[in-house]
């Protein structure tokens, strides 16, 4: 009887400590910082396509929205491109700013045959015909207008 009582009076656990040691949590915390850097280096690509995307979806909205403008009120309104600050704007006759849009630095638009300022008439057509040149990051986009109503497309080169 007396032997049993001894063995109930030892703890069960013999001060042993459970834990992780130094280099197991160092190498699951390497595994973790490694997954993450790859994942933030697969994202950029992505995040440029949907930068590209936004903008052309906006410019497009914004000069379809001058023609829209120009056919309802019979005045014409023109159509600046400010390179260097990154911004466009549409103005009206008297030289009131109908909008304006900032667009990211990593966007490029220069001068193609078209001049980056232009004019939409009363009637919805434009004032010059050709093409300007779009630039975001490595790729290279031309940007069309055609005679008549002032259409215009997109193409990347």
């Amino acid at each position: 009887m007396e032997v049993l009582f001894r063995r109930l009076k030892k703890p069960l656990l013999h001060n042993n400590n459970h834990g992780f040691t130094l280099l197991e949590s160092l190498f699951v915390l390497s595994i973790f910082l490694l997954i993450m850097s790859l994942s933030v280096l697969l994202l950029r690509p992505h995040n440029q396509q949907l930068e590209e995307q936004l903008f052309f979806s906006q410019l497009k909205s914004d000069l379809l929205y001058a023609q829209q403008y120009v056919l309802t009120n019979q005045k014409y309104v023109n159509v600046n491109f400010i390179s260097s600050d990154h911004y466009y704007y549409v103005s009206k006759q008297n030289g009131e700013t109908l909008l304006r849009r900032e667009y990211s630095n990593k966007i490029t638009v220069s001068e193609g045959s078209q001049k980056l300022h232009f004019r939409f008439h009363s009637n919805g057509s434009i004032s010059s015909i050709g093409s300007i040149f779009i630039y975001i990051g490595e790729e290279k986009f031309q940007m069309t207008f055609q005679l008549g109503r002032g259409r215009f497309y997109v193409k990347e080169l």
